[in-house]
This record gives structure tokens, C-alpha cells and sequence, in this order.
């Protein structure tokens, strides 16, 4: 009887060590900790990503750079956007105070999830400017997967 090692197939269920890198240096990195377990066509990895991954056998060790772009897109101007004092007030915390750098969270207009922006400027009326667009937009991306189970 031959049993053949599972390949990566566009809805696999996989369980992963993965790190994903930017030209600053890891983003997120599960080498040293609990492996990741995530469905393919969900939208839990860009599509670019995904792709790299296909047809890889499980147990496989792959490293894949993806040039700018490729992983997250190119930087979206439209992705920034003001919110003024009020709205954020109403969102959170009426004491919070913004600096240049800070990631914020915001929930869905769902409520289900979440998602960030990173504040850019902030005016003297309290209005701040958010970059909601992906930290690695834009960027050259280096993914590495160890495949550790294929369902």
C-alpha cells in the first residue's frame, strides 16, 4: 500500500511555523513558539502568499521573497484619512492622548473584529491622521513556512 504525503490544495487546513519579514525585520514570527493553525481561502494570508505555498508537501521548509508589492499591495494615499477628536472620543477613551508612531485599534462597523491604523500627525484641534494601510504595503516581503500538518 503507498500513502502519498499531503500537498497544500486552495482550501487546506494547515498547521505552520511561519515568519513574514519586511525590510525592518520580522513582523510576525511563530519559529521560537506554538506553531499557527489557518484555512487557505479565507483571507488569513494574502493571496500572494498562498500561492507561493500551493502543491508544497507537508513537513516542507520553504522561504519565498516577494517583491514589493506582491504580499500587501502598493501603499493606498485614499488609506489615510483624518478622524477628528469627536469620532475618536466616541470610539475609546476621552483622555487618550495620540502620538506619531501609535498603532490603534478599531473595531468593525460589524463589531466582530478588529483593525489598525497608525497615527501619522496629530492638529492642534485633536483631529489625527491614520495610515490604515498594511505596514508591509508597498514592501518587499520575506515569508518562510515550515509546514508542519496538511488537512
Amino acid at each position: 500500500m503507498t500513502t502519498t504525503t499531503p500537498r497544500v490544495q486552495p482550501d487546506s487546513f494547515l498547521t505552520l511555523h511561519y515568519r513574514l519579514a519586511g525590510p525592518a525585520g520580522d513582523i510576525i514570527n511563530t519559529f521560537g513558539g506554538q506553531p499557527a493553525t489557518l484555512s487557505l481561502g479565507t483571507g488569513e494570508l494574502s493571496p500572494a502568499m498562498e500561492a507561493a505555498i500551493l502543491g508544497l508537501e507537508e513537513g516542507a521548509r520553504q522561504s519565498f521573497d516577494l517583491p514589493a508589492g506582491a504580499a500587501f499591495g502598493e501603499r493606498n494615499p485614499d488609506m489615510q484619512q483624518w478622524l477628528a477628536r469627536k469620532v475618536l472620543t466616541d470610539m475609546g477613551d476621552p483622555m487618550e492622548e495620540y502620538r506619531q508612531g501609535d498603532v490603534v485599534k478599531f473595531p468593525t462597523p460589524d463589531g466582530v473584529g478588529s483593525f489598525a491604523g497608525v497615527v501619522l500627525s496629530v492638529r492642534d484641534d485633536g483631529a489625527v491622521l491614520f495610515d490604515f494601510n498594511h505596514p508591509l504595503a508597498g514592501q518587499p516581503v520575506t515569508f518562510e513556512v515550515h509546514l508542519l500538518g496538511v488537512l
